[in-house]
This record gives structure tokens, sequence and C-alpha cells, in this order.
């Protein structure tokens, strides 16, 4: 089997599914505001800003940006840490959780799907197919960042 040719037509499919708009949808749930209120909302609020810097493997800069968007729009609140007054404590609002949640709801409704689509046996396969590439990738990647360096 060609890898490499199966590759390159993987790569073109991934991104031609950027380009619909389901698909940013759901990419909005891993990046820039919309990760950050699941963040807080998935960890029950009171998170520190750099939890979510390092989960989301951004400057804590990019981090303040966005807390500082979601905070004027009423989604979340900030606080000194009782314990450590050097720390800020992230919470969420409950119109942020209800957000948050509906923002779930339409991802989920959305996979949900795009899965039914496949039909039943694809979508078990593809779902499995996926669990296993997120474990393989790290290792993989890892040695293709080490080989280059």
């Amino acid at each position: 089997m060609d890898y490499v040719n199966l590759a390159m037509e993987l790569f073109s499919d991934m991104g031609n599914m950027r380009k619909v708009r389901s698909q940013r949808v759901l990419n909005d749930l891993l990046q820039g505001e919309v990760f950050v209120l699941q963040y807080i909302s998935k960890s029950h609020g009171d998170v520190q800003p750099g939890e979510i810097s390092i989960e989301m493997n951004v400057s804590t800069a990019r981090i303040a940006t966005a807390l500082n968007s979601l905070e004027k729009k009423g989604l979340i609140t900030r606080r000194i840490d009782t314990n450590n007054r050097r720390h800020i404590i992230v919470g969420i609002t409950p119109e942020g959780e209800a957000l948050a949640e509906e923002q779930r709801r339409n991802a989920y409704g959305i996979i949900a799907k795009m899965l039914e689509a496949l039909g039943e046996h694809d979508a078990v396969e593809y779902v499995r197919i996926m669990r296993k590439l997120t474990r393989l990738l790290p290792e993989h990647v890892d040695c293709l960042v080490l080989r280059n360096s």
C-alpha cells in the first residue's frame, strides 16, 4: 500500500472539511473564547488562567485577551485567590454556563448527524480509529519534532 499517497488524499480531504460550516463550529470548540468558556464550564469554574494556557498550549497573554472579552460579555468572573493573592481565579456566570451548554448541545448534534450519515458500522469504526489515532499521534509527532530539530 502506498501510505504517502493515502496521506496526501487524507490531507486534502481534511483541508476540504475545514471549509464546511459545521466543521468550523466544531473547530471553535477547540480554540479561542469558545474553548476557554468550555474549559471553565467543564471545570465547574474556579480555574486559574495558567491552567487554561497549559491546556490550550497558548501564551498566557492570549488567555488574558480571551478572558477580558468573556468578562466584558458577562460570561465569566475573575477574583483574587484568597489563599494566594498573586493568583486569579476564574469562574463562570449563569449566562456563561447556559451558553457553554448550548454550544455543547449544538456540537454534539452536529457530530451525531455526521455519525448517523455514516451509518452504524462506519460510525463505530470512525470513532474507534479516531481514538486509536489520538493515542498514536503524540509519539509519532514527537519523533518528527526530534528528527527535525
